[in-house]
């Protein structure tokens, strides 16, 4: 399987699905918001371009399998199988926050070897296939060389779910204020991510996710150079249950983490 080639089909994919939320975003109708949970969101935006991901996936890779955030398709497992998110911080996006994303990964025996995050509006398309690299727009893009946690800039989400967590968590998220340069929450983990991947952002982290939240986004870290754990620098981040990703400040952040998580 040539990884690069695919990725660029799925980078064209990714391209024509963008024009399609582009368009929608300029005259969406708010009262047309469904609520799968509390704080949990979903428009009929999200289930048309899952719907269009899901076309042109099958014709690029036909014996692939899919795990998809809307459910617009049954989820099957294969030898290969693709993970999507069709609108990640679809919050934003109803909002007409300009920060929301397309996050199209591919998984093979449990480890993930094509990834791409498409963020909308900036219309910056990160992309990665296994030992090829992590790009942007055409372009190389590697973590950030900095390893202090006093020159950091960090990269977090807040949780709709195990409230019972809520207080540890922000515990950690106030030790990053007063230690580092700051830390941001954009409603995408996918962007999250890719920003760590370029170097904008030293690390990030964050809990209760699901796979399609970040699927696309680990693998951009990792072709960076960069490292991706759970909280307690484990390899049981894939799920989303606990995802710790960063470049070379990764051991300065993650003792913050790991001190208060445990």
């Amino acid at each position: 399987m040539n990884l690069e080639h695919l990725c660029l089909e799925v980078i064209a994919l990714t391209k024509e699905v963008r024009y399609f939320i582009k368009n929608e975003l300029e005259n969406f109708d708010l009262s047309k918001i469904e609520h799968k949970g509390k704080n949990d969101l979903v428009s009929y935006v999200d289930k048309q371009s899952e719907t269009l991901l899901v076309k042109g996936l099958k014709d690029i890779l036909p014996e692939a399998g899919f795990i998809t955030e809307e459910a617009t398709i049954n989820r099957e497992e294969k030898t290969y199988t693709w993970i999507i998110d069709p609108l990640d911080g679809t919050t934003n996006f109803l909002h007409k926050v300009p920060s929301f994303s397309i996050s199209v990964g591919l998984m093979t025996e449990g480890r993930i070897i094509l990834g791409v995050v498409h963020e909308v509006n900036l219309n910056e398309c990160f992309y990665a296939w296994e030992e090829g690299g992590a790009y942007l727009n055409g372009n190389r893009i590697f973590v950030n060389t900095n390893t202090k946690l006093a020159e950091s800039l960090i990269g977090t989400g807040f949780p709709y779910s195990l409230l019972d967590k809520t207080d540890v968590y922000f515990e950690i998220i106030k030790e990053f204020v007063k230690k580092t340069h700051g830390v941001r929450r954009l409603g995408s983990a996918a962007v999250d991510l890719a920003y760590v991947a370029c170097g904008r952002f030293d690390g990030y982290f964050e809990f209760n996710l699901k796979i399609w939240d970040i699927a696309a986004g680990i693998l951009l870290v990792k072709e960076a150079g960069g490292t991706v754990t759970d909280f307690m620098g484990g390899n049981d981040f894939l799920s989303g249950k606990e995802v710790l990703a960063c470049g070379k400040a990764y051991d300065e952040i993650s003792t913050v983490v790991k001190k208060r998580w445990n």
